[in-house]
C-alpha cells in the first residue's frame, strides 16, 4: 500500500501543485487524508490553499460517486463475477457496521462516518454508504461535504501541529 501511496505522489507531482491535490483528493485510496499532509509538506502549499483544492477533489469525488456510482457499479458488478464478490462483500460490510447507527442517528451517521479521518470512510465510502441508505443525491452531497470540511480540519490541524513539533 504504501508503494502505490509513493506511486499517486510521483504521478500528482507532474502536475501543478493546485491540481495535484485536488486529483490525489479525487483518488479513493489517498482522498484528503493523504492529500492535504502532502500538498502542504511535498508540494509546499499553504495549509488554506491544501485545505481548499483537498476539499474540492474529495467533495467532487462524492458528487460523481453519488451521481453514477450506482448505475456503473451494477453494470460493472453484472459483468464481473471477480468484482462482484468484493463489491458484495464491501456493500455488506457497510451495512452490518453502520446499517444500526443510521436507523439511530440518522444523517448525524452519515456526517460522522465521513468526517473521521481513517481509511474507507471518506468521500467514496460515504457516497456509497449514502446510496445504500436511499440518501437523496442533493442531502448526501451536503453531508458529505460537511464530514469533509470536519475531516479536513482535522486533518489540517494533525498536520501543520504535526510539523510544528518536528521544527
Amino acid at each position: 500500500m504504501h508503494e502505490l501511496k509513493e506511486i499517486i505522489i510521483a504521478w500528482a507531482s507532474s502536475f501543478p501543485p493546485e491540481w495535484a491535490t485536488f486529483l490525489m483528493a479525487m483518488i479513493p485510496i489517498t482522498e484528503l487524508r493523504a492529500s492535504i499532509p502532502v500538498a502542504i509538506t511535498v508540494f509546499g502549499l499553504s495549509w488554506g490553499w491544501a485545505f481548499f483544492f483537498s476539499f474540492l477533489g474529495n467533495l467532487f469525488l462524492g458528487a460523481v460517486v453519488l451521481f453514477i456510482g450506482e448505475s456503473t457499479i451494477t453494470y460493472l458488478v453484472s459483468h464481473n463475477t471477480r468484482l462482484s464478490d468484493f463489491w458484495h462483500h464491501y456493500i455488506e460490510r457497510i451495512k452490518t457496521k453502520n446499517t444500526k447507527k443510521f436507523r439511530t442517528w440518522g444523517s448525524l451517521a452519515l456526517i460522522i462516518f465521513v468526517a473521521i479521518p481513517l481509511p474507507m470512510t471518506g468521500a467514496f465510502s460515504g457516497a456509497v454508504a449514502a446510496s445504500i441508505f436511499k440518501i437523496p443525491y442533493w442531502q448526501a452531497l451536503k453531508l458529505l461535504a460537511l464530514g469533509l470540511f470536519i475531516a479536513g480540519s482535522i486533518v489540517t490541524v494533525l498536520t501543520v501541529w504535526t510539523i510544528g513539533m518536528l521544527q
